[in-house]
């Protein structure tokens, strides 16, 4: 999969005229184009010395909306059985965690990691008045800003304010097309789906030029050099990326070759490779179960849960378990009442994962109410960006959560 860029505002002789024909190279790049000044683009940012330079943190995305109630469940609750009279999970097959929750019985990695004290469960995510439309939903988690709009996401506002200069393979995308959540001001995020066919797009000839573009031709020009500056970076990275993910070879069982299992070797390799890559996101589809839940999500859930398991289990091989955490979120839940198709409907509040050996493990924030309801949907009960605040602060040692996430929250002790 080829680097992925969206279409310039500029035309495609204004930048041969300047001499940076074919350098975009994400969304990142047009977007700073479109919204930044050159003399803004490179200018160094000042500031102390990175606190934990060693850490990762890798983001997955389960898009469609997972059912939150059937992942983790109620099963003690009354309500929760009587809402969904098919779908409910039947106490005798729950993998209890507590005396009042468990999950679903797909989730037998997830359970591990939960009594390993390597998995923390957020109860209750979402952002006041929430919205069901899954673009929607997604873009406001995408950038930290619900009823607000941002060219940037958290993650890329983050990267621009931690490391003001470009850096090489700084965020990997491992997707086929750039999540909003890694667009940048500053920087290029690698994005690519099958690392073989990972590359800059091109002929011979304009590879070429792409691989020697500054070196030849230094400038006195401060947009120019930044420029320069990501088009090294990207390719080569792009060599870096197939490389690594072409020489990885483990034992350690993810479970069956589905596409996040194969997204998150490739994370492992590239981890073990020593790429200099701090943020990694990912995304597993398919969870917009609106009929004939059971089967899907027992599926979706097998994978998800043996995955995560074995990505943790290969990075504690590679001796980087230390280092890296997992986030999992989705744009929405479901409502609380299962449907006429043996679904359930778009909803709210959710719960959200983090997970890994350096996670103070357990249930974090409140339950919501499964009666006292918003028009059939569960209230609110944990911002979604007290977890992005915690796991900022509290992992990647950054102090100045506000300016990335638009305000101020109440931290979660996820760590330490």
């Amino acid at each position: 999969m080829n680097i992925i860029h969206r279409p310039l505002v500029r035309s495609r002789r204004d930048f041969l005229r300047a001499g940076m024909y074919a350098v975009g190279v994400s969304a990142g790049l047009p977007a700073l184009f479109q919204q930044l000044s050159f003399a803004e683009t490179v200018r160094t940012l000042e500031g102390g010395p990175e606190k934990h330079p060693n850490r990762i943190l890798v983001v997955l995305e389960l898009s469609g909306g997972n059912d939150g109630l059937n992942t983790v469940v109620p099963y003690v609750d009354d309500a929760y059985h009587q809402a969904r009279p098919k779908l409910a999970i039947r106490e005798n097959k729950i993998l209890k965690l507590d005396d009042h929750f468990g999950l679903h019985p797909a989730c037998q990695g997830l359970e591990r990691m939960f009594k390993d004290g390597e998995l923390a469960i957020v109860q209750g995510c979402g952002y006041p008045n929430p919205n069901l439309s899954h673009f929607t939903a997604m873009e406001w988690w995408h950038t930290a800003v619900p009823h607000g709009n941002d060219p940037y996401g958290w993650l890329g506002r983050f990267a621009d304010a931690q490391w003001p200069q470009p850096q090489e393979n700084l965020l990997v995308n491992i997707a086929s097309q750039q999540s909003r959540a890694v667009t940048t001001a500053r920087h290029s995020p690698v994005v690519f789906n099958d690392p073989k066919k990972f590359g800059r797009l091109g002929t011979d000839a304009q590879q070429r030029v792409f691989e020697t573009f500054g070196k030849l031709y230094p400038t006195t020009n401060p947009a120019l050099d930044f420029v320069n500056g990501v088009a090294r970076t990207a390719t080569v990275g792009a060599g870096k990326v197939r490389n690594a993910c072409a020489e990885y070879r483990t034992l350690v069982d993810y479970g069956s070759d589905n596409n996040l299992t194969l997204d998150l070797k490739k994370t492992a390799a590239m981890i073990a490779a020593g790429l200099p890559t701090r943020i990694f996101y990912l995304n597993q589809g398919g969870f917009d179960t609106h009929a004939a839940q059971a089967d899907t999500q027992q599926l979706l859930l097998i994978y998800l849960s043996d995955a995560l398991r074995g990505f943790m289990d290969d990075l504690k091989r590679i001796g980087r378990a230390d280092d890296v955490i997992l986030m999992v979120f989705t744009e929405f839940g479901r409502r609380v009442r299962e449907n006429a198709s043996n679904g359930t409907d778009h909803g709210t509040a959710t719960p959200m994962f983090v997970l890994g050996k350096p996670v103070k493990g357990g249930f974090h924030g409140t339950a919501p109410s499964l009666t006292d309801l918003d028009d059939g949907n569960l209230k609110m009960t944990t911002d979604f960006r007290s977890v992005y605040g915690a796991i900022l602060n509290g992992w990647l040692g950054f102090a100045d959560t506000p300016s990335v996430l638009k305000g101020t929250f109440p931290t979660l002790p996820l760590f330490g």
